[in-house]
């Protein structure tokens, strides 16, 4: 089973719902949690990690020969990103709009391009311990886009394991598109407020879009609102948990804990959570 773990903007709890799900389900299953917002991963601070496996991600950036090239324009045409230009002197490559696509090279009737590798960032892959596995992406300062490290992280997912947890970056743009591809189910991870309110309303765009089903977790409810509620009837997804505004789990969350080890009543409504979602993808 494959879930992502996402939400319309940052600070959320994405971090705090992937720990501690991966903490509880690893407990009963085999777990491998994937820390895939490479901007800034931060799952391992709450685990005791042993990594054991670094590897480079890289990707082909296009090198103009200017006296072989004969200004054409069917590179720039074919660049889709605006990251090579014709002038009548030169033809520039402007590296950080480059996807590393290739359609450029392919295109080049007079072979005046070749491709060399940069890199843009690495991922890391450890134990946690003998039931959960964990592994993240880092980019690169200045990189536009982390879809690379995704797609190369997500390679390493361990099929033999029970559940597979994708914690995703923020917002909804490619890199959590990426994220969500070939996965089981989504849980959106939201706060009860108008701002929370909105941007769950473009993630949850998406997952319809992309067909996958879906569960709203509530983050530091305070039970003073019911904006969530209302839309989560309205849109027919169900609230699978709410998480209280409470300043023991703040704390415990400050000091890099997981809570449900640490007030153990949780663990029962993380499983509780866990079991509503396979019946959901039943």
């Amino acid at each position: 089973m494959k879930i992502t773990i996402l939400s319309g903007k940052g600070g959320t709890g994405k971090t705090t719902v992937s720990t501690n799900l991966a903490y509880v389900l690893s407990k009963k299953y085999k777990v491998q949690l994937l820390d895939v917002d490479v901007e800034e991963p931060n799952d391992y601070l709450f685990f005791d990690v042993t990594f054991e496996k670094e590897e480079s991600v890289d990707i082909l950036l296009p090198v103009v020969d200017n006296d072989k090239c004969i200004k054409c324009g069917e590179c720039s045409r074919a660049c889709q990103f605006g990251a090579i230009s014709v002038f009548p002197n030169s033809t520039v490559v402007f590296k950080n709009l480059c996807h590393g696509c290739g359609a450029c090279t392919m295109v080049c009737p007079v072979n005046a391009i070749k491709e060399v590798p940069k890199s843009i960032g690495k991922i890391k892959l450890g134990r946690i311990n003998e039931n959960l596995k964990f592994g993240m992406g880092l980019l690169n300062i200045g990189e536009p886009s982390g879809v690379r490290i995704i797609r190369q992280l997500k390679k390493h997912i361990d099929e033999s394991f029970d559940v597979i947890l994708i914690d995703s970056q923020p917002g909804t743009s490619c890199p959590v598109v990426e994220s969500l591809r070939n996965v089981d189910f989504a849980i959106l991870v939201t706060e009860p407020t108008t701002f929370g309110l909105h941007d769950l309303s473009l993630a949850v765009d998406l997952v319809k879009e992309m067909k996958i089903p879906a569960a709203i977790v509530v983050n530091r409810d305070t039970n003073r609102s019911n904006l969530i509620d209302e839309y989560a009837k309205r849109e027919n997804i169900p609230i699978g948990l709410k998480i209280p505004f409470d300043k023991k789990i703040a704390r415990l969350y400050s000091e890099g804990k997981i809570f449900a080890q640490h007030l153990p009543e949780w663990e029962g409504k993380f499983l509780d959570f866990f079991n509503a979602i396979k019946e959901m993808i039943k």
